[in-house]
């Protein structure tokens, strides 16, 4: 059965890994507006990738005996001021969310839950793939100035992205 604390903690997560999906798939609708398909398609699998993360928690729960609390997700912005603004902010709730987890982690710490520490392992090798990622994309938007030849570029080259 797992801990009371480490269950409270996770169906926050829970619920913020949907909060996340939403808020990028937000952000691909956006970027589908400003004409950005490839940057858009981008998001939609972060969107997908963030779902699938609250997935994979919401099974660990059950799985533990636990019982998820599902609530109801908070509005999420619906606009920005360019290319540019969404990856900033994408970045910056990147770190959030890594906050988050770490928090995870240290719940299970104190709560001695060995199962539950292993299980987070994976979303903190995670969240630095995350984090590298979209700084990654950052530096090349800032190299090119978020307009030109190099958005055209780059916004082709989101389009190759796939869902592991």
């Amino acid at each position: 059965m797992i801990n009371k604390k480490v269950q409270e903690v996770l169906n926050k997560q829970i619920n913020m890994e949907f909060w996340s999906a939403y808020l990028y798939l937000s952000m691909s609708n956006y970027l589908t507006d400003l004409g950005y398909p490839g940057f858009a398609h981008w998001m939609q699998i972060q969107s997908k990738e963030e779902a699938g993360h609250a997935m994979r928690m919401l099974d660990y729960v059950n799985e533990r005996g636990g019982r998820v609390l599902l609530e109801q997700i908070p509005s999420v912005p619906h606009d920005w001021k360019g290319v540019l603004d969404v990856f900033e902010e994408t970045y910056k709730h990147e770190l959030k969310v890594t906050e988050l987890i770490n928090e995870c982690v240290n719940v299970a710490n104190a709560e001695k839950d060995h199962a539950t520490k292993i299980f987070l392992n994976w979303f903190v090798s995670e969240q630095v793939e995350e984090e590298s990622s979209v700084s990654e994309i950052l530096d090349q938007l800032k190299m090119f100035d978020a307009k030109g030849q190099g958005m055209y570029m780059m916004d082709n080259n989101m389009r190759s992205r796939a869902l592991e």
